[in-house]
């Protein structure tokens, strides 16, 4: 059995995403890609381009600098910090990190490069000194405040240290190591502080731009929900509109030919009166009853085109089928085609609306008519489903063909508006049809079977 009916799909656009300011300066990862690895990923990144940063700038100073000793040991060291980096460098490329289960490792080792370097250099006056701050700072980027105070703690008893094996012990040394630890010390905690409300705020902004983007997705939603409302409400007054042009049409012509068909029964009538040919009299009582049959079209032609009555009455649904075979018949595919109707005596009498019932049913027996050919049969039958889960019992009312059938790509299809299988069809068929069993007879229509045998719909109507 075909249909009709023409969807229009709302794709929804991608969402924008752009970093914040934060991210951007400490290189986090979008919020879509905020997992725990790619923070640390991004985080060794900047470590790693301090880390070149600090080599570059030591070897300007190591051989830019005059000096009379240490210069082949501060180059010996530098370049082992180099294959360091590097290697730390191409880990980063294949996406992992250097020594990641060895962090605290990593901190003793900084410690001990660098107290090295200042030792081999001006000792606790050294400007490598500084390299305990970017020290700090890279770790407290990468890792927890515990693990930045356990750097801080190395760093000092690296410090500490190397002030100890000074060659010469002089108060301006020991001002120095003083001065340089509270130093350390007051970076570690604004290095902290500060990395912690940056990590805080982004956090902050990442689960506001992710409310952001799930709100965005429920607004894209509805907007796609009511556009198809939209649709549909646009597509039922299409046909509404149809519907009153055809009952303007077929009020006209009900009058234009009704009078003068009264004026010839009444003449036929009189003439039968006066003659007493008992031949002319058959042939004029043939001719009356031609003219009450045309009468009796033109009654259930103008009934079926005026405005529906939306009134809730008591409804024999066997009625209501006969009332919609009546219209179906002066369909000119209903020639050669055998109608069959199997009823239920279980069936009862229900609360619906009569007219809105007739047009649902009359609009799946002319599909039906239209996807069989001459000789095929179209079976009408009901019957009565029990109550179940808490539902009223309802009337099934079952429309079986023997057409060609819908295609499977078609049967997903087919209650949407202005989708059609039909070559001069409207597609608004069988999506009117559904507007008007859900929304005015409370009910359910559904395809229940379609191949190349046949098709079968289905339409329920709850019994109060």
């Amino acid at each position: 059995m075909t249909s009709e009916i023409s969807a229009s799909t709302v794709r929804p656009p991608v969402p924008s995403r752009k970093p914040s300011l934060w991210r951007n300066l400490l290189g986090l990862p979008r919020a879509a890609a905020l997992d725990p690895a790619g923070r640390e990923l991004q985080a060794e990144s900047i470590t790693i381009r301090i880390r070149w940063f600090g080599l570059c700038v030591g070897y300007l100073y190591v051989n830019l600098v005059t000096r009379e000793t240490g210069q082949p040991e501060l180059n010996a060291m530098l370049t082992l910090g180099t294959i360091y980096a590097l290697m730390d460098t191409l880990a980063s490329f294949r996406g992992r990190i250097l020594l990641s289960d060895y962090r605290i490792g990593i901190s003793m080792m900084e410690a001990l490069f660098i107290g090295l370097l200042c030792f081999f250099d001006q000792g606790v006056g050294s400007p490598f000194r500084f390299y305990y701050f970017l020290s700090l700072l890279v770790c407290a980027i990468r890792h927890s405040p515990a693990l930045t105070f356990s750097t801080f703690a190395l760093h000092s008893i690296s410090y500490i240290v190397l002030g100890m094996f000074a060659a010469n012990k002089t108060p301006d040394e020991a001002v120095t190591v003083l001065l340089t630890l509270v130093f350390l010390g007051w970076a570690a905690w604004a290095i902290i502080a500060l990395t912690g409300l940056l990590k805080s705020a982004d956090q902050r902004l990442s689960k506001l731009n992710l409310e952001l983007r799930q709100n965005q997705q429920q607004l894209e939603q509805r907007i796609t929900r009511r556009t198809k409302e939209l649709q549909e409400s646009q597509a039922l007054l299409v046909q509404q509109e149809k519907q009153a042009a055809f009952g303007l049409l077929a009020a006209g012509i009900a009058h234009e030919v009704g009078n003068p068909l009264a004026s010839i029964s009444s003449l036929v009538q009189m003439l039968s009166r006066r003659n007493q040919d008992e031949y002319v009299r058959e042939r004029l009582q043939m001719v009356d009853g031609q003219l009450t049959r045309i009468q009796k079209t033109l009654r259930e032609l103008v009934g079926f085109s005026r405005p529906t009555n939306q009134q809730v009455s008591s409804v024999d649904i066997h009625s209501a089928i006969n009332d919609a075979l009546n219209i179906a018949k002066y369909y000119k595919r209903w020639k050669g085609k055998h109608v069959e109707t199997q009823y239920s005596t279980e069936v009862p009498t229900i609360r619906t609306v009569y007219d809105q019932l007739v047009q649902v049913l009359l609009n799946l027996i002319l599909n039906a008519l239209d996807a069989t050919e001459e000789g095929a049969t179209i079976t009408l039958s009901t019957q009565l489903l029990p109550a179940k889960d808490g539902q009223s019992a309802q009337v099934a009312i079952l429309v079986r063909d023997e057409g060609h059938g819908i295609s499977d790509t078609s049967q997903s299809q087919i209650f949407q508006p202005y989708f059609t299988t039909k070559e001069t069809g409207t597609g608004l068929g069988l999506f009117v049809c559904r507007q008007l069993v859900r929304q005015t007879l409370r009910g359910e229509i559904s395809l229940l079977s379609s191949s190349s045998a046949g098709t079968t719909f289905q339409v329920s109507v709850p019994v109060e």
